[in-house]
């Protein structure tokens, strides 16, 4: 018997589940209120993350409650307080969608602390990148602070600091890279020399924490090349 159970380990695939973790590109993550599998898209192998609506419902008319929540798959192993976070992002919205305004919400959690009771994050929303209306593109790119600060209460801070535009899209890779400093937070998109989003000063109490990536309602998310630098 152990030996048939030796064959059959050593015939498991590169990337597999067991339980509510999952193991991608040789690192590991722990499911948090999601589902997650590997799928191939593009001819090569990625992460592929959805919110669980099971595990963590959500009511349309409470907003404020039921988004912006830890729904992630959490990077095992990493302690991150100052450095870089990169990671490639698609996302596409689920059809049907339990969200009408779904914009695919997909992005970056860190600091995360025991137990996931805090954390920061920033988030993009893809729909909104390509919309006609100015009001929607205003709002491409979010940041919020779990618990206390979530978009909605972020939205009445004066000169609307915490969002901004992204020339970005659903179903195309958005590359994300994120210093953090100290209080500081800044994101670059795509590669570009200059900033698309700096947030002088974050507003959560967690100085350090694990690192994650996120989604929310009615998002279909994929992530691959993940890299942390730590400074």
């Amino acid at each position: 018997m152990k030996k048939l159970l030796s064959i059959l380990l050593l015939c498991l695939p590169a990337f597999y589940t067991f339980a509510q973790e999952i193991a991608y590109q040789n690192q590991r993550f722990e499911l948090r209120n999601v589902k997650a599998s590997l799928e191939t898209l593009g001819g090569k192998p990625v992460l592929k993350v959805e919110r669980d609506l099971e595990a963590l419902p959500f009511d349309v008319n409470n907003l404020s409650k039921t988004v912006d929540e830890p729904t992630y798959v959490k990077l095992k192993g990493v302690d991150f307080e100052n450095g870089v976070i990169d990671v490639k992002v698609l996302s596409r919205i689920q059809n049907p969608s339990p969200f009408e305004n779904a914009q695919g919400f997909i992005g970056v959690a860190l600091r995360i602390s025991e137990r996931d009771s805090a954390y920061e994050s920033i988030y993009l929303r893809p729909k909104a990148g390509s919309s006609d209306n100015q009001f929607a593109r205003n709002h491409t790119v979010q940041y919020y602070s779990y618990p206390n600060y979530k978009f909605d209460k972020l939205r009445n801070e004066p000169n609307g600091s915490y969002e901004t535009y992204a020339d970005i899209g659903l179903d195309e890779w958005i590359d994300m890279r994120i210093e953090v400093a100290g209080n500081k937070a800044t994101l670059y998109i795509n590669g570009q020399k200059r900033p698309s989003f700096i947030i002088e000063k974050m507003k959560g109490s967690t100085t350090h924490g694990e690192v994650a990536l996120w989604v929310d309602i009615g998002t279909i998310g994929y992530f691959k090349d993940l890299k942390i630098i730590k400074q």
